[in-house]
């Protein structure tokens, strides 16, 4: 018996028509950014590993647990990229991308890969929408990458959500915090893993889900008690800036995102409808991070959004953000010669900017006015040979059953106006 294959753990096939709300989520997300001046940009799916050792920081679980990491025909290690800043980054440093005019804005998607146990909302090929503004120390920049994610949801439909926003601090204040935090630490009854990770970065506790670690933590001291006052100014001008463009927020002095970069303004939108895999997004300033990989020393802030997290928060609202019929139109052929005079009519409509499709084999009336009506559309072309003699079509509406008989040189025509109308009046 031949094995029958499965989509690897972790990992699911995406189909129609489903595959039409991932679309819809993509384009929507990503209209925000174009609109705004992002310019599209794709980077490779493997990169060398070192550079999400040193961009993604070692003491993160990406790192250290999470990466997909092999080593190719050339003694090279590789790994698929877990997250999309470090690669985009090495880009914009390989190619001088930021001798032109700053900030630089790009935007990106494609799938990540992380080795994690699997449940809902959290597979080990996830999909993001991301964004990066780089070269400019501008508060108003963290502010609008922000408002632009807030945007794409809204565009969505999505209401059920939270942002959540913080400040790491940065070089300056950062330091002082960290002996004050590892102080804390110290005290606690954490497991050898735990404390190896407190000793490369502290703020990685923080982060821990785990109970018996965040009971441990209660009056832990926080980063926003301790920014210096150019990160205070920072914050307070990110914060102004949402206030006048009516994005609602909610300050949490705990929060802390699972990669070691950020500095400064960080961020993360929480859906109420989806458990323990709450997240749809986040992201934050990272101005340490090029001159880490070998650039200019210069600043940075941007953000990913997972697609799907959030297609399961539309599917929590009750969200269908597409269109839900296949096509506009679905042509009948009664015979072999009436389905070879559809096709360009199907082909002229498509042209129009007319979604159509016709039906294909000998299935009979019954059977391809079926295929008409699981694919949504609004109007049938029967066609049989009588039709064809007499140069004509009957173009049947499929919302209220009536029938039309049209010149075949005019049906294009004729549903293009009707289609044009029905979306007028709807």
């Amino acid at each position: 018996m031949t094995a029958r294959y499965q989509a690897p753990k972790g990992t699911y096939d995406l189909l129609p028509p489903r595959s039409s709300l991932f679309l819809a989520v993509v384009d929507a997300l990503s209209a925000q950014l174009v609109d705004a001046g992002y310019g599209h940009v794709q980077t490779p799916i493997f990169e060398d590993t070192a550079l999400f050792v040193r961009g993604v920081g070692a003491s993160t679980d990406v790192v250290q647990k999470e990466m997909y990491t092999f080593t190719d025909k050339g003694n090279r290690s590789l790994t698929l990229r877990p997250e999309g800043t470090a690669g985009v980054m090495r880009a914009v440093i390989e190619h001088n991308l930021l001798d032109g005019a700053l900030p630089l804005k790009l935007w990106y998607t494609g799938p990540n890969f992380r080795y994690e146990q699997p449940q809902s909302g959290r597979y080990r090929q996830h999909t993001q929408v991301g964004a990066e503004a780089v070269g400019l120390d501008d508060p108003l920049i963290d502010a609008e990458l922000i408002a632009l994610s807030d945007a794409g949801f809204r565009a969505l439909g999505l209401t059920n959500y939270e942002l959540h926003i913080t400040s790491l601090g940065c070089k300056n204040c950062r330091p002082d915090y960290r002996v004050l935090l590892t102080a804390f630490l110290a005290n606690l009854n954490l497991d050898e893993a735990t404390r190896a990770r407190a000793e490369l970065n502290p703020l990685r506790v923080l982060d821990d889900k785990r109970e018996e670690i965040r009971a441990q933590l209660v009056g832990a001291p926080v980063m926003l008690d301790h920014l210096c006052v150019e990160c205070q100014q920072h914050f307070a001008l990110v914060r102004d800036s949402l206030d006048s463009c009516g994005v609602a927020y909610v300050v949490d002095r705990y929060l802390v995102r699972g990669l070691d970069y950020y500095t400064r303004t960080t961020f993360e939108f929480v859906h109420q409808g989806l458990g323990a895999q709450s997240s749809i997004g986040g992201g934050g300033r990272y101005d340490g991070l090029i001159a880490e990989l070998g650039g200019p020393e210069v600043s940075g802030v941007g953000f990913g959004l997972g697609v799907d997290r959030i297609m399961l928060a539309c599917e929590a609202e009750g969200l269908t953000p597409y269109e839900t019929s296949r096509v506009d139109v679905f042509g009948v052929g009664l015979s072999v010669p009436a389905r070879s005079h559809l096709a360009p009519i199907v082909y002229a409509l498509r042209a129009q900017g007319i979604r159509a499709d016709q039906s294909y084999g000998e299935r009979g009336l019954k059977g391809a006015m079926r295929g008409a009506d699981r694919s949504g559309a609004l109007f049938a072309i029967l066609l049989g040979d009588r039709d064809i003699s007499a140069g004509v079509a009957q173009v049947k509406n499929l919302t209220d059953g009536t029938q039309t008989e049209v010149p075949l040189a005019d049906v294009v025509e004729y549903l293009a106006q009707h289609i044009s109308d029905e979306e007028t009046s709807a």
